[in-house]
């Protein structure tokens, strides 16, 4: 099968097939991607959950992560950077695998528990645009936040 865009499990989360995200309606835009594993956020911390995901895509591609409208409310929980924006090139990077996570915030006063498995942010694919005369030629050597360095 020609890979066009998708989901894999990154090594340490192999056999963990429910890990992979599915569309929960036929119009939907977004993939549900869960909680890999269990995880107490303290009030007001910043974390980084790991969803034992990468993605693949095509050149002129990205990947959007966008919060779940109920975290907020339901959880207490926000994506705290509002979209995360995960590149072609950063699947199977070397420095972790291509390894997707949600830098979430508790807002509350609370400590809060997520447990594997839970959905936790969308993942949107869409095409995106280049300004004339770009001429990026870098090359990413890393993971989360590594471009810049």
């Amino acid at each position: 099968m020609n890979k066009i865009r998708g989901f894999e499990l990154i090594t340490a989360y192999k056999g963990r097939e429910d890990l992979l995200p599915k569309r929960a309606t036929k119009q939907a835009a977004g993939y549900d991607l869960k909680v890999a594993k269990d995880m107490t956020i303290a009030p007001k911390e910043i974390v980084l959950v790991p969803t034992g995901l990468k993605s693949y895509m095509q050149e002129g591609e990205v990947l959007y992560l966008y919060d779940r409208s109920s975290n907020p409310r339901k959880k207490g929980l926000v994506l705290i950077n509002s979209v995360g924006v995960i590149d072609a090139d950063y699947y199977n990077n070397p420095n972790n695998e291509g390894h997707i996570y949600a830098q979430m915030q508790n807002i509350t006063q609370e400590p809060v528990t997520l447990v594997a498995g839970e959905r936790l942010v969308q993942a949107v694919f869409a095409p995106f645009l280049l300004a004339d005369g770009d001429e990026a030629s870098g090359e990413r050597l890393g993971g989360f936040g590594s471009t810049g360095h």
